[in-house]
């Protein structure tokens, strides 16, 4: 039988939801996403800069605003604007690829999992 671990005093692991894995593949995800859209779209030397640069301020955004520890602490709307812009731009990389069912289950996926995180996070 599967014991429960010991749990150690002072310490708090969080519960990771399921919710919470599928926001993490959606925004690696998003992430190389805008890494193929950079590689593949633009011609040298600008694929480099777009398959480098989109991924790291996608990285960056996310880290400020979005983490779970986030550098600047937003509204709660705000935090879903921010999102809310990551996932337009990662689904209009997908559409300038040619590639609109794909850009749009992405958007479905994405939006779907904000939407019930931010009701769970404010309820």
């Amino acid at each position: 039988m599967p014991q429960e671990p010991a749990s150690v005093p002072g310490v708090d692991r969080p519960v990771i939801t399921v919710l919470d894995v599928i926001r993490a593949v959606v925004l690696v995800t998003a992430v190389a996403s805008l890494a193929l859209w950079g590689f593949a779209t633009w011609t040298l030397p600008w694929n480099i800069v777009f398959g480098i640069g989109a991924p790291i301020v996608v990285i960056l955004v996310w880290a400020l605003f979005l983490s779970p520890r986030p550098v600047l602490r937003l509204h709660p709307f705000l935090r879903a604007a921010v999102e809310l812009l990551i996932y337009v731009g990662v689904t209009i990389a997908w559409w300038s690829m040619g590639q609109a069912l794909i850009g749009t289950a992405f958007a479905v996926v994405a939006v779907v999992a904000g939407v019930i995180s931010g009701r769970r996070a404010l309820g």
